[in-house]
């Protein structure tokens, strides 16, 4: 018997796609329907991720990376920055669902309602709010509702998003796909 480290890919790991068991499907705007909700996996927020934050955004404000300092808030501790949650969700619920999106168009609106602690884990809860098709159903607008749970079951962001979505491509008579070119 031949032993891998675990940290080896199997022989014959990199297959073509179209040999894969499992696939994680791509939904158009014909698969979505007003009301469709969707729950993201969980991810616990780390001190790094928040210290990788504050350097990426330039905030470094004390009460997200002194401990001192942040131990005198009402929060008795770093917190993360609200930005932070929302950039993570936004991860999250990429994949939950996977959806054909061309543009992220808008926040409508978003709210803050608690903070998120180094240490929690949060996942998104995603919900369809409305859907305009435009040209002719080749793409459409999508708005979502989207929340921020932590593991507590407790809701600590939540608001609007609108995207553009890509309807699904339409094959022409020889067999081509059609080009979405306005």
């Amino acid at each position: 018997m031949i032993r891998r480290e675990s940290h080896q890919a199997p022989p014959n790991f990199l297959v073509e796609a179209t040999s894969m068991r499992h696939e994680i499907p791509l939904l158009y705007l014909e698969d979505l329907s007003v009301g469709d909700e969707w729950r993201s996996p969980g991810r616990t927020i780390t001190e790094a991720d928040i210290v990788a934050f504050a350097g990426i955004s330039g905030d470094f404000n004390p009460l997200h990376v002194d401990h001192e300092f942040a131990r005198t808030t009402p929060f008795r501790g770093p917190i993360a920055h609200g930005l932070l949650g929302l950039a993570v969700a936004s991860g999250l619920a990429s994949q939950a669902p996977r959806i054909a999106t061309l543009a992220f168009l808008e926040i409508v609106d978003w709210k803050f309602h608690h903070p998120i602690a180094p240490g929690d884990t949060i996942h998104t809860l995603t919900c369809v709010e409305s859907i305009e098709p435009r040209a002719r159903g080749r793409r459409g607008l999508v708005t979502w509702l989207r929340r921020i749970v932590n593991q507590a079951g407790r809701s600590v962001q939540e608001g609007h998003t609108k995207t553009m979505v890509r309807g699904r491509p339409r094959p022409l008579s020889d067999g081509a796909a059609e080009a979405d070119d306005d």
